[in-house]
């Protein structure tokens, strides 16, 4: 009746024995390190970085506890903060020679301090918020006026083209605010000039002004398509930014919308602010150009003889190419870069596809230069760098392109990547800078635990006082809920703030509440006369309809708040809905399974330890049935 069979039992301690390794990691802390990044498309940090980092800090006779390279880049696990500036500025001088043209970005950061052993289990700590880590805060606007000004400087040339595609005569195109003025002196070229307007830009509201010979056309945005143009904008400066606080190492960052125009970037761990807010405001544009391969053009240029209309940027690997000034197209005209392969070499590739107009564009370029050279630029802070230069092999039309050749497959993600949110949709400035030091972080963590100790010692104190033996079962079962919870968390590498400290807090409180409901439901059945064994069968099987019913109700508020709230609201709704699955299993499989040990195995079981059972009428009977 009261005993489970054996997998039963290996599954409970299976559970357990995994719950404790996934929540030892949170115990190890972390450790102070210096992260070597790549601050350029055309240089990548491999295995070279890693030994340069590695003579750097022998030549400084800095002592380090590991050097590891991913997929971020170099980073170096120091013993203290002091050490760990000053790596920094040795890393910093080897890397960066020339301070006002960094090749690398060297940051400050924070590794996990698990021992390798756990490390290779994927056992890691659970990522901590700025409140419990300490970090910054920024609160960045977005400049919409400056998104929509772009999108008519990109507009005013499509008109151009459409004017020309038509052959239809005007006296000028020009941009006066928010509104385009396209001038003419005939009223049937203004007119069929509206009819191809129209026709082509359909967010575009056109209206017509002037009499005689002073003729004119006048364009705005839509109201629905300004709208368009603003969440665009919003969202690809969101990605924009992912990108970058890559090169921070910053675990689990938080970057999210607020209002219409704001974005809030949350940068748990980082000690750097000044490189924070350096990364975060870079402004870069991407371009297309042709490459100058005329003969003798290049070693002239690198004579110092430079042609006209020319420039000289380095290819990836660091070759000389001399690029030609005049801008075939920006990156305005790409709507989406995804990595690939080469359908006829299966070779790593990126498709690139384009709006209409840029592909009207880039059909008449491609026609006119097959078997030359065309190179995508990266411009930022007045400096470019070629992303990758191809070779046109054939007048590419649809507005479909394909770049390929010499590409590993994570140059290719790379150069994706980089292609599709490079550059700042719109211009961003850093309204409100907050900075919460390590040490207040530090004070919350251990107001957060001390909280959740002293909640779970008064229960506990509670539950044995008056279920005894059963009390002392439930706390055990409550302690196994809390390792579950924690492990749950740190497995999927989730976000703990102080709202999820309180959800763990709230969690235990509720969780007990299953357990009180078996000892209620047994002490009714042993009041009422039935045997220890049948009551303890029983008072799971009746309560455990109860248990569910109350956590599936909990767990509708929980999904509810996780759908609908943002922030710290779904910090905390994520432990609380986590709290309320591993509560189940804790207070009903694992307290059974301690219960089944205990008692299950006793054949004439005549008396339980479970408190005082108050029978009407009757004086007060120490657990008997």
């Amino acid at each position: 009746m009261n005993r489970y069979p054996l997998w039963k039992y290996i599954t409970v301690a299976i559970a357990l024995v995994l719950g404790f390794v996934y929540t030892l990691p949170n115990f190890f802390g972390e450790s102070p390190a210096v992260q070597v990044s790549s601050a350029k498309a055309t240089i990548k940090v491999d295995a070279k970085a890693q030994a340069r980092v590695e003579e750097a800090m022998k030549a400084a006779s800095i002592v380090h506890d590991g050097i590891q390279l991913d997929t971020v880049g170099v980073k170096v696990r120091l013993k203290d903060t002091d050490t760990q500036l000053k790596a920094k500025d040795v890393l910093e001088k080897t890397f960066n020679p020339d301070a006002t043209d960094p090749q690398y970005v060297v940051a400050l950061n924070l590794l996990t301090a698990s021992p390798t052993w756990l490390t290779s289990l994927h056992a890691l700590p659970m990522y901590l918020g700025l409140d419990l880590r300490g970090g910054v805060h920024f609160l960045l606007q977005v400049d919409m006026k400056g998104a929509l000004t772009k999108r008519l400087d990109s507009t005013s040339g499509d008109l151009r083209t459409i004017m020309r595609d038509k052959n239809l005569r005007h006296s000028g195109i020009n941009r006066e605010g928010d509104r385009l003025i396209i001038n003419f002196r005939e009223l049937e070229t203004r007119s069929k000039a509206k009819n191809a307007i129209a026709d082509s830009q359909p967010d575009l509201l056109i209206t017509e002004q002037g009499e005689g010979t002073e003729l004119k056309l006048v364009a705005t945005l839509k109201p629905e398509a300004q709208k368009k143009i603003g969440e665009f904008a919003l969202k690809q400066n969101i990605t924009t930014l992912h990108n970058r606080i890559n090169e921070l190492g910053v675990a689990e960052p938080v970057i999210q919308q607020q209002g219409s125009d704001r974005i809030v970037v949350q940068l748990p761990g980082v000690q750097d602010t000044a490189k924070a807010k350096d990364i975060l405001g870079r402004t870069a544009t991407l371009e297309i150009r042709m490459v100058d391969d005329s003969p003798g053009a290049l070693e002239a240029a690198l004579a110092g003889s430079l042609p006209f209309g020319t420039e000289i940027y380095s290819e990836r690997g660091g070759q000389p190419l001399l690029v030609k000034k005049q801008v075939v197209l920006t990156g305005d005209r790409l709507t989406d870069a995804q990595p690939g392969f080469d359908n006829q070499t299966q070779e790593p590739a990126v498709h690139l596809t384009l709006d209409s107009a840029g592909a009207r564009i880039f059909k008449d370029v491609t026609r006119e230069n097959v078997n030359k050279r065309m190179a995508i630029l990266l411009i930022e802070k007045g400096k470019g760098e070629v992303v990758t230069a191809p070779v046109i092999r054939t007048e590419i039309a649809g507005g479909r392109v394909q770049i390929s050749g010499r590409m590993t497959t994570t140059e290719a993600n790379d150069t994706a990547l980089l292609l599709r949110a490079g550059s700042l949709a719109a211009p961003m400035d850093i309204i409100e800078e907050r900075t919460i030091g390590p040490s207040l972080g530090a004070d919350n963590i251990k107001k957060g635990f001390q909280s959740t100790m002293w909640g779970f010692v008064a229960i506990a104190v509670f539950m044995i006082i008056y279920y005894q033996i059963f009390g002392v079962v439930s706390v055990i079962a409550l302690a196994s809920n809390l390792l579950f919870l924690v492990a749950l968390l740190s497995l999927l590498q989730a976000t703990l703030t102080l709202p999820g400290i309180a959800a763990i807090a709230l969690t235990l409180g509720m969780a007990i509440d299953a357990n009180v409901l078996i000892n209620e439901r047994i002490r009714e059945e042993l009041r009422a006369g039935m045997p220890p064994q049948a009551a303890i069968s029983e008072g799971y099987e009746r309560a455990f309809g109860t248990i569910l019913d109350s956590n599936i109700t909990t767990l509708i508020a929980g999904l509810a708040l996780l759908i609908f709230g943002s922030g710290p609201i779904r910090g905390f709704a994520v432990v609380h809905c986590l709290g309320i699955l591993t509560s189940i299993f804790s207070s009903v499989v694992v307290s059974r399974a301690l219960i089944n040990l205990i008692y299950g195995r006793q054949k004439k079981l005549t008396s339980v330890a479970i408190g005082q059972i108050w029978k009407p009428g009757t004086a007060a009977v120490n657990g008997q049935k």
